[in-house]
């Protein structure tokens, strides 16, 4: 899974942003951190052991928990972020259902659906740590 420089870059992006959520991040950063790693780390799994034939049902089920937890934090959470990142979740889930209705999409459009998607999700978390650590900066909150 990890073999081209592509490949690379992305798990270090994801890796990054997701520790930078683990340290500098409140509770929905937390949590939203450990959905991406867990996420990730499952599907690179699946995919390594079941390959890429037509539909991933073991990944399609850890995008639809992933995306019941960011909905979990949309309507917990105080923040923005988790919105995007419920939005950029749904796309990747519609895209698993596409595969699984046979509407036949161009695999190159399915996996750059996939990979974009969870980049938004990336940058989303991202962003919304940030904010989320000024804010507790500005009112004078330590770090946790």
């Amino acid at each position: 899974m990890l073999e081209t420089i592509a490949a690379l870059i992305g798990a270090g992006f994801i890796v990054l942003v997701s520790l930078f959520a683990l340290t500098k991040g409140g509770r929905p950063e937390r949590i939203g951190a450990a959905t991406v790693l867990g996420g990730w780390f499952l599907s690179v799994l699946a995919q390594t052991y079941i390959g890429y034939a037509s539909v991933q049902w073991p990944t399609l089920i850890i995008d639809v928990i992933a995306l019941a937890i960011f909905i979990a934090l949309v309507w917990k959470s105080p923040r923005t972020w988790p919105v995007w990142a419920s939005a950029f979740q749904l796309l990747a889930v519609a895209s698993h259902f596409m595969v699984l209705m046979k509407l036949r999409p161009e695999i190159s459009a399915f996996y750059t659906v996939i990979n974009m998607s969870g980049y938004g999700i990336i940058i989303a978390l991202g962003v919304g740590t940030f904010f989320a650590w000024q804010e507790r900066r500005a009112v004078g909150i330590a770090d946790e």
